[in-house]
């Protein structure tokens, strides 16, 4: 059987990946009323199979669910100070200094004093949790759209927790902008055009693909790092809070779609694996930043290409993928279709994580019930 191929361009909507203009041409627009309509068309699917543990793996991850639940308002210590200006001078002192290894003679940067790399760490923190905000209430939504669709009852429980677990992330994190630091960003334009696609897709295991393994996915390891660099104690311990959640999130993707995929014909799971490497590149391309670049005044055609060749990037952005790899290496993607999504993957510089650990497996360790904040005191 010969299986159609798409081309690069025809997936992402350009032919090389790092095609900077083509980039920048994905732009956002902010919606007058603050909301944002996708249509979808899918199956909402009643079972009147109530037999609880069928699928016993999501009974067990269900009944962890049910004991490891937070509340965002007291279990968080919201009386710690943060100071912006000064968890920025820390960080950078715990690098070597700002923008250490990226080099921006003949940009605009290049007349930067402290005052303005401060100005730029802040500007990005604010960013980088509007962006986590962005994507966790797309995580809520498509949840719900879980529990409409998915057509067993073990899988209805548990993605009933997650929508719990969606909000409470949602809530955490808007608390957090709002009371702690010092400016909201509209949704990336790339991760809205990911989100729209994840909604608006019919197939309910698409939804799974697109958010439980891609976008949790990442989001697992992105939470990661940022904990480990913040030295926010507030912030870090709210990350992992929400990483113990994501861990089961992504988990629950996996032990669904691996049964499901068994009986996937060559062509569908190629249209799962281009769809796996779309988000991938949208989840990429988000991570430049743009929206920061631009309200610090720095013309981001002429700074995003510097962004691209800095020496730290390929490590920060392979281990950002470090959960996906390996989770669609569980679902066979990697290697169906005489391995299409594995050279995928070795293109974008991430193929180096297929062996490590998949979630399904390390759950148990990452999703422990967190601590109070009494432990932590």
């Amino acid at each position: 059987m010969t299986i159609e191929m798409n081309s690069t361009e025809s997936i992402i909507g350009r032919a090389e990946i790092d095609d900077i203009e083509a980039i920048l041409a994905v732009v956002g627009t902010e919606d007058s009323d603050g909301r944002h309509v996708v249509h979808s068309d899918y199956d909402t699917i009643f079972t009147w199979d109530y037999e609880k543990g069928a699928r016993p793996k999501l009974n067990k991850l269900y009944e962890k669910a049910k004991g490891a639940q937070w509340n965002g308002e007291t279990d968080l210590p919201w009386e710690t100070d943060v100071d912006q200006e000064k968890l920025a001078v820390e960080a950078a002192a715990a690098q070597g200094g700002f923008a250490v290894g990226f080099d921006v003679t003949g940009t605009p940067c290049e007349k930067w004093g402290d005052n303005e790399w401060i100005q730029f760490s802040i500007e990005s923190q604010n960013w980088t949790l509007s962006q986590f905000l962005h994507g966790e209430q797309g995580a809520l939504v498509c949840t719900g759209k879980i529990v409409e669709s998915v057509p067993w009852i073990d899988a209805k429980y548990y993605a009933a927790t997650q929508v719990m677990d969606e909000a409470r992330h949602v809530e955490v994190f808007a608390k957090y902008l709002d009371e702690k630091l010092s400016g909201h960003y509209q949704v990336n334009a790339h991760l809205r055009m990911l989100l729209d696609d994840i909604v608006s897709d019919s197939r309910w295991d698409m939804t799974y693909l697109g958010m439980q393994i891609m976008i949790e996915g990442l989001a697992l390891a992105a939470f990661g790092f940022a904990r480990e660099l913040t030295p926010d104690p507030l912030l870090k311990q709210l990350l992992r809070y929400v990483m113990a959640d994501e861990a089961r999130h992504v988990a629950f993707g996996v032990l669904s779609l691996q049964e499901y995929y068994q009986d996937l014909s060559a062509a569908e799971l190629r249209e799962r694996q281009e769809f796996a490497f779309e988000a991938a590149v949208r989840m990429r391309d988000r991570f430049l930043q743009q929206e920061v670049w631009d309200r610090m005044g720095v013309d981001t055609k002429q700074i995003l290409p510097l962004v691209l060749q800095d020496p730290n990037r390929p490590a920060f952005q392979a281990l950002l993928f470090s959960k996906i790899v390996p989770n669609c290496r569980k679902l066979g993607l990697l290697d169906a279709a005489d391995g299409w999504l594995r050279t995928k993957f070795t293109e974008l510089g991430v193929i180096e994580f297929e062996s490590a650990i998949d979630t399904s497996e390390e759950y148990d360790a990452m999703a422990a019930v967190p601590p109070t904040k009494r432990d932590l005191d």
